[in-house]
């Protein structure tokens, strides 16, 4: 079965619609940065489409806030890209898609049977791995726009979002589990 370009093209497009529209479900925290859901969909996206089709979904996402969408936390405009407080998670969306596709196309091919433990294992190992990912964009993002010392970075960014973080990381685990064969079976895109 060949890859179907169009329909590839089309989950790209859905994907970078979700992760777009997940900037609207936040929770607001002192210190000004919000718990977002983006992050999540942006590692669902590699997972889910591959490195490829998931990094250029963020892409895309990342095209849009540029032009002046409020996708970045409600917020648009490369400003906030380029000299915002988390313009350094913005910019890890892409790589966290990219390590946590190819970590699940590495272990777990999606055109091979694989056992449930191994499956999720790869999924929990892609997950914690590109939250790590993007974590480390965004600590040091923060620290460069701010010249916050990596003590204040560490209680301001990362802290706070650790529970959060491990909900997510919970999350994502039985969702890749259900769909990305549904997805592979459908396109051939994993």
């Amino acid at each position: 079965m060949k890859t179907k370009k169009g329909t590839g093209i089309v989950l790209t497009s859905l994907f970078a619609a979700l992760i777009s529209a997940a900037c609207f479900i936040q929770i607001p925290l002192p210190g000004g940065i919000p718990i977002i859901i983006q992050d999540m969909m942006c590692m669902l996206s590699g997972m889910l489409l591959g490195p490829i089709y998931g990094a250029l979904s963020v892409i895309v996402f990342l095209i849009l806030g540029c032009l002046g969408l409020p996708v970045f936390s409600g917020k648009g405009g490369v400003q906030h890209l380029i000299a915002g407080p988390t313009g350094g998670f913005l910019f890890a969306y892409v790589a966290g898609a990219v390590v946590s596709g190819l970590i699940l196309a590495l272990i777990i091919p999606a055109s091979k049977e694989h056992s449930k433990v191994k499956s999720i294992t790869a999924i929990a190992v892609a997950s914690v791995v590109s939250t790590a990912v993007i974590f480390a964009g965004g600590i040091l993002g923060f620290m460069h726009v701010t010249g916050s010392g990596i003590e204040k970075t560490l209680a301001a960014v990362l802290v706070p979002f650790i529970p959060g973080n491990i909900i997510k990381i919970l999350i994502m685990i039985p969702a890749v589990f259900k769909f990305r064969p549904v997805i592979f079976r459908y396109t051939n895109l994993a």
